[in-house]
This record gives structure tokens, C-alpha cells and sequence, in this order.
């Protein structure tokens, strides 16, 4: 059974603290506005469609105990503004966002409650359900694209995109488990991910769960094992409408590598990350993360030689003291290295003119 990193029942909303993993596994009861937007900016919480969720389930819980008399419309509007601020890039925020606060303004007063409570509870439902078939669109992509010359591919992929990512399963980690479960995945490869090391904390951690043949990497050893990879699949955060991908911070240099290795590049994401009111990704809005992230590195004490004691967590300094720091949470990956994007309705190629993202059925 794949983890959970959102847990939402009897009207109570918890999340997954992915800070504390893979050495604890804790989980922190979200019962206000400002917890979920506490959650979301500490990190407890990421991935860009588990951010949505949690977002709109915090509005969920929020109106559910709203007191007698309050304004329920402008409660969610309210709500969802303050939480937009917590994350700028992920697209999936903002997209639920506006989809709640729509249904809150188009219904009448009375039913705003239980229409934006619906609403929100569907958002949950539908990633599951879309992340499996997301798995299946790259499965499918990498049957057709090596024409039945290879039935077992090994995979490369960064940060996290599984079920601690999302509702469950996962985006490219779906993939990923896809071809598990059908019998065509031959290993797996995840980068450590750092700075923030969601590969090595959280990719790793599910892979092991899952028992999934894995095997963790640095960053800097990717172009050397290019020669065992079949394919580099990663998820998004926003995808624009020319296929422009904004990603955890490493994936342009596996974007660049797979294409002078000549393996296809692969985006595994929802519908609802593609931004098509961006033209490109010259457009999205890069966050910033504090330096502390990348000087510093938490954990618990080793306490033998081969690591597998422990004792306290600390937090220790890795950098010379002083030095300036450079630290985006993303990058973008340009279209025209990407050979496909994988969704819940289909997986999309580029044509001649770049990424068209329309549903026919020649995606799916």
C-alpha cells in the first residue's frame, strides 16, 4: 500500500511532516487557514499537486467549523488569496484556488458551504485518479517510443513526485511504479535532489516501501550512468503553453543530458500544471529559498560505523561562513527538450510548432 501524505477524514485534515521523514513519520493536524499555509511554506507539505489538496481541504475543514453568522463567501475567498501566497510556482495552487473561489461567488449564499466543501473533496478524489492514469500515458509512451525493441526500461528521476507528492501513487513516480506493476521496469535511479535532498529523504523512502529495485545517486553522477538509462522522467510545477516546464532545481541539466544521450525526456504531470495563459517559461515566476537550505543539512546523529543507529536530530553547517548563496527551488526545462508530457489524458509530443495541448485521440 503506498503512503499517505494527506490524511482526510471525520472532518479533520492532517498531513504527512516530510521534514522529519524518513526518519520519523509524523503527522501534523492542519485545523486552520494559517496552518495550511504554515504547512505548505515550511515544506511539510510539497509537491505541487499535493499542495492544491491540502490548500483546499484546509478551506474544507475551515468551513465546516465556521461559526454561526460568518460570511462562508468570503471566508473562502479570503482564504485561498492568503494561501496563494505561501507557494508562487506551482500552477496547481492557483488553479484550485480559482476554481473554489469561483464556486463560492456563482452559488447562492446559502449553499456556498456545501458547494465549496464538495468541490474541495472531489479535488482529492480526482488525483488519484488522474496520477494512475498519468502512470499509464508514460507507460504507454515508452512502449511506443521503443517500438517492442525493449520491454523492461530503467528510469532516472528527480525530486519527488509519488504519493508523498500527491493524493498517492504519483506523476512520475507513477510511471515509474507503472511499469512495476506491468512487469516492464528493470531498475529505477533517483537523484539525491539536493539542496533540499527530496530524493534521498522521500523518493528513496517510497521506493524502498514499495520494493521497487532502486538505487540513489547524487546529482553530479547522472551523466555517468546515461549509458544504463532508458528514459529521465520528472514531474512539473508548471508547464506553459508552449511545453516550457518549471521543475525542482536540477532538472534542466537531465533535460540537457538526456538529449546528448539521446533518451527521451519525459514530463509527468496533471492537466491542471499546464498554465496556457503563459505563452512560455520566460513567464513563470521562480521561487526563492533561504539560504539556511542549502548551507545547512538536519538529521539524526549516526551513532555506529555502517549507520544504522541513531540518536537526536541536529542541524549542522556545511558552508564556509559568509559565503553568498544562489538558491531557486526551480528551473525551467525548455520545450524542445522535452519529448513528451504525460497526463491524465493522454501523453503529447511536440510538433513542428512546439506542444499543442489539446484532447484527442492521438493522445491518449
Amino acid at each position: 500500500m503506498s503512503l499517505q501524505a494527506i490524511i482526510y477524514k471525520e472532518d479533520r485534515l492532517f498531513v504527512l511532516d516530510q521534514l522529519l521523514l524518513p526518519h520519523q513519520h509524523k503527522y501534523v493536524p492542519v485545523e486552520t487557514i494559517e496552518d495550511s499555509f504554515s504547512v505548505i511554506k515550511k515544506m511539510q507539505v510539497r509537491g505541487a499537486p499535493a499542495i492544491a489538496i491540502v490548500a483546499a481541504l484546509s478551506v474544507a475543514v475551515g468551513l465546516k467549523n465556521l461559526e454561526e453568522g460568518k460570511d462562508a463567501k468570503a471566508f473562502v475567498i479570503d482564504s485561498l488569496e492568503y494561501l496563494k501566497q505561501s507557494r508562487p510556482t506551482a500552477v496547481n495552487l492557483f488553479e484550485a484556488a480559482h476554481h473554489l473561489q469561483s464556486v463560492a461567488r456563482s452559488v447562492d449564499p446559502s449553499s456556498v458551504k456545501q458547494k465549496v466543501i464538495k468541490e474541495a473533496e472531489a479535488i482529492l478524489d480526482r488525483d488519484l485518479r488522474d496520477n494512475h492514469a498519468i502512470g499509464a500515458a508514460g507507460r504507454q509512451f515508452l512502449l511506443n517510443h521503443y517500438k517492442g525493441t525493449k520491454s523492461k526500461f530503467t528510469i532516472l528521476t528527480h525530486c519527488n513526485t509519488g504519493s508523498l507528492a500527491t493524493s498517492g501513487y504519483g506523476t512520475a513516480l507513477g510511471v515509474i511504479r507503472a511499469l512495476h506493476e506491468n512487469g516492464n521496469l528493470e531498475h529505477a535511479f533517483c537523484t539525491e535532489t539536493r539542496p533540499y535532498n527530496q530524493g534521498s529523504r522521500l523518493t528513496a523512502f517510497e521506493l524502498v516501501h514499495d520494493r521497487i529495485p532502486a538505487t540513489l545517486v547524487t546529482d553530479s553522477t547522472a551523466a555517468s550512468i546515461m549509458s544504463k538509462i532508458d528514459a529521465i522522467v520528472v514531474g512539473a510545477d508548471r508547464v506553459t503553453k508552449n511545453g516550457d516546464t518549471a521543475n525542482k532545481i536540477g532538472t534542466l541539466n537531465l533535460a540537457i543530458l538526456a538529449n546528448y544521450f539521446n533518451v527521451p525526456f519525459i514530463v509527468a504531470a496533471p492537466f491542471s500544471s499546464i498554465d496556457l495563459n503563459l505563452e512560455s517559461g520566460s513567464q513563470i515566476t521562480i521561487e526563492q529559498r533561504p539560504s539556511t537550505e542549502m548551507i545547512t543539512v538536519r538529521g539524526p546523529v549516526v551513532k555506529n560505523a555502517d549507520a544504522t543507529e541513531f540518536g537526536q536530530e541536529e542541524r549542522i553547517h556545511i558552508a564556509a561562513p559568509g559565503i553568498n548563496t544562489y538558491c531557486p527551488a526551480f528551473d525551467v526545462t525548455s520545450a524542445n527538450l522535452i519529448a513528451a508530457v504525460a497526463t491524465e489524458k493522454g501523453y503529447y509530443t511536440p510538433t513542428e510548432d512546439g506542444f499543442s495541448f489539446e484532447v484527442s485521440d492521438e493522445s491518449v
